[in-house]
């Protein structure tokens, strides 16, 4: 998984102009991000739009069509029950986007609850919170959720859940860091001085000047779930068949590659990979312009 980053020089960059209405003079300015953002919405409207269009069910077995390579009639070919893969690859991006991006606001969510809540507390407790974090942190992600995985039949939901809840405490390190190197600053002093409480500068002074940060590593988080999300199907553990998602594709593909069905494995894999692409190459543009790069 990529490593939550930080940044010793934060400017808003980008955000202001989201703020002023001005979208696409900023994405001008940032075209690493603008490529990422348009690759990312190309596929969420391909596993969100598509089905409206070509009226396909994924679940439809069509005996006479087995292994039928890409072609006018089949553009993506068929599986094989015979079934429409192009269909098939459409409704299959829905929860392989759709559960990274929620376990993606739960990690959020909770990393920033968890961290914000850790720097703002005294001392001793401060130091309690984090080596706790620590000790969650040595525990091996994937082979605690390949144990969950196999004591609990997974649907989208749990997966969510599941992919939220060990995703936050790299992002809840980022919040406490975060919020020690604001809480000193003069303004969250003069606001304290003035009888502000810790809830009014956590909400109106530290969250905001950490928002930028908090979504160059959200994106970031996106992607190792996608990537996370996907090896969990391909063992058979994730999104479970009939219901298709990139990752289960890609593994029923694989054990049918000895005759010959390339485009199984082809186009599941490379859904994937422009996934993890578009959503590094939008967090790289963003903290790229965080840094004044």
């Amino acid at each position: 998984m990529n490593e939550p980053r930080s940044t010793p020089e934060r400017r808003w960059g980008l955000f202001p102009a989201l703020h002023a209405g001005r979208f696409a003079s900023a994405l001008r300015s940032a075209p690493l991000t603008a490529a990422g953002l348009g690759l990312f919405l190309f596929l969420v409207a391909f596993s969100w739009l598509g089905p409206l269009l070509i009226h396909t069910s994924p679940y439809a077995i069509r005996p006479a069509l087995l292994f039928r390579p890409p072609s006018w009639s089949h553009p993506l070919g068929t599986d094989d029950l015979g079934r429409s893969f192009l269909a098939r690859m459409m409704y299959g991006g829905q929860p392989s986007l759709g559960v990274a991006m929620l376990g993606t606001v739960i990690a959020v969510v909770l990393g920033l609850l968890y961290g914000m809540s850790s720097g703002l507390s005294p001392s001793w407790l401060d130091k309690v919170l984090m080596r706790t974090l620590d000790a969650i942190l040595a525990l091996p992600t994937l082979v605690l959720m390949i144990f969950f995985a196999a004591l609990v039949r997974l649907d989208a939901l749990s997966l969510i859940l599941l992919l939220g809840f060990v995703s936050w405490p790299g992002l809840a390190r980022i919040a406490r860091n975060e919020v020690l190197a604001y809480k000193q600053r003069d303004y969250v002093l003069a606001a304290r001085q003035f009888g502000a409480g810790t809830g009014y500068l956590a909400r109106t002074h530290l969250l905001r000047s950490m928002l930028p940060i908090v979504l160059v590593n959200a994106t970031f988080t996106v992607a190792d779930l996608v990537l996370t999300l996907a090896g969990l199907s391909f063992l058979g553990l994730g999104i479970q068949p009939p219901n298709p998602s990139w990752g289960g594709l890609l593994g029923n593909g694989s054990n049918l590659a000895i005759i010959g069905a390339w485009w199984l494995i082809l186009f599941p894999g490379l859904a994937i990979v422009l996934a993890i692409l578009a959503m590094n190459m939008m967090g790289q543009g963003i903290l790229n312009r965080l840094e004044g790069r």
